[in-house]
């Protein structure tokens, strides 16, 4: 079939007109359940009721100005990221992938500000997913997002995943200034750190004075029963990108960063034309409200425990389909040992929907609203996925 669209995707033959909570709606009529979200976007659920008024509101009284004013809704955004992390100070983006070539501009200008420009290679890991422009493709490194892209932007070291010895090694070198990692990678296979490790990275940072840069762009928003994955481990980066979640489904991104990280980035040294408008900030604060909503995390992190539970049974009943869960929050993903876009594809059979990954994974990241009793056919809908792959394979075999 012939598309004006450009065909760097790989379809499925699936066109949503309408989304419910957990629910989308075919063209055809028939309801999906949701596993995605969106890739871990709609954190809020499809069409929350807050959601559309705070966008309803704001489209009938002013949707762009530009950055060259004062825009209340980023203000008001960026008030509550302050109060509830880390950070000093926030950046308005339209995407996890904006956010992430400020946290690379920052780092550097940061060392440049600092009186040591040599100071610039950012070390990061096998399996990272940071964007697609070009420094965040060269930033991951893999030959998946590099092929054909070349010349890469210099000044990235790769190491193994989760390998402490070995960056204990680079670090020690004169021209590293920063550390990129995702506290769970996403795209990488739902691999997480363990609190050790993410104290340990933050130590090697504090001992040769790196910059921490955490991608929280999947990871982050609540998903896994914090507000950011990396309060678990009791630590705290010095630069954050955030997007998905954050938006609950509108594009909107930030980089987060401390005062002292973020001391080069003066009038003119970046910015954004869409970054932080009002239309997309309004959506945020009532996102940010929610989640942070006395009990709200309480009620992910119970949500979590049911899920895994169930994944866990799941696994167990189908041995020679699924080898592992593994993830954290609402966070999960089950590798497989057939193809995982064959579960993918039997779950579009089953009216579920699941996001695959790398190493053979596929990935729940459901709503961070998703009700019991919709986790529990959303199980049933994944077990008859299961069995439909079983059976295939069987028939195939004889």
């Amino acid at each position: 079939m012939i598309t004006p669209v450009l065909p760097s995707y790989s379809r499925a033959p699936l066109s949503f007109v309408k989304g419910e909570g957990a629910w989308l709606v075919e063209a055809d009529g028939r309801r999906f359940l949701d596993f995605g979200a969106g890739i871990a976007v709609t954190a809020l659920g499809h069409a929350h009721p807050d959601l559309v008024a705070a966008l309803t509101n704001q489209a009938n009284a002013l949707w762009h100005t530009s950055n060259l004013y004062n825009v209340p809704q980023q203000e008001a955004l960026a008030e509550r990221l302050v109060e509830h992390t880390f950070a000093d100070t926030v950046f308005f983006c339209n995407s996890g992938t904006e956010a992430g070539e400020l946290a690379l501009k920052m780092a550097r200008k940061y060392w440049t500000t600092k009186g040591a420009p040599e100071r610039m290679k950012v070390l990061t890991f096998d399996g990272a997913f940071h964007g697609r422009s070009v420094a965040m493709i060269s930033a991951a490194g893999s030959e998946k997002l590099t092929a054909g892209f070349g010349p890469l932007l210099d000044g990235f070291e790769h190491l193994p995943f989760g390998d402490l010895d070995a960056l204990s090694e680079a670090a020690k070198a004169p021209d590293v200034g920063a550390v990129m990692i995702e506290p769970i990678q996403g795209e990488g296979g739902i691999r997480p750190l363990t609190d050790e490790q993410l104290k340990a990275i933050r130590d090697i940072c504090d001992q040769h004075g790196h910059l921490l840069i955490l991608d929280e762009i999947q990871c982050g928003m609540g998903r896994t029963g914090r507000l950011f994955a990396h309060e678990w481990a009791g630590i705290s980066p010095d630069i954050m990108m955030v997007a998905k979640g954050i938006g609950g489904g509108f594009p909107l991104g930030a980089l987060l960063a401390t005062e002292e990280a973020a001391q080069g980035m003066t009038p003119g040294t970046h910015g954004s034309t869409y970054g932080g408008n009002p239309l997309g900030c309004a959506v945020g604060t009532v996102v940010m409200d929610a989640i942070t909503a006395p009990g709200f995390l309480d009620d992910v992190n119970r949500r979590a425990g049911l899920l895994r539970q169930k994944i866990e049974g799941l696994v167990a009943a189908h041995p020679d389909v699924f080898a592992e869960a593994r993830g954290h929050g609402l966070m999960l993903g089950l590798v497989c040992r057939v193809p995982n876009i064959d579960v993918v594809n039997a779950g579009y059979d089953a009216q579920v929907l699941t996001v695959p990954a790398a190493d053979n994974a596929i990935r729940l990241l459901p709503a961070l609203t998703m009700s019991d009793s919709e986790i529990a056919e959303g199980i049933d809908r994944l077990d008859a996925a299961a069995k439909a792959v079983k059976a295939r394979a069987h028939d195939a075999a004889e």
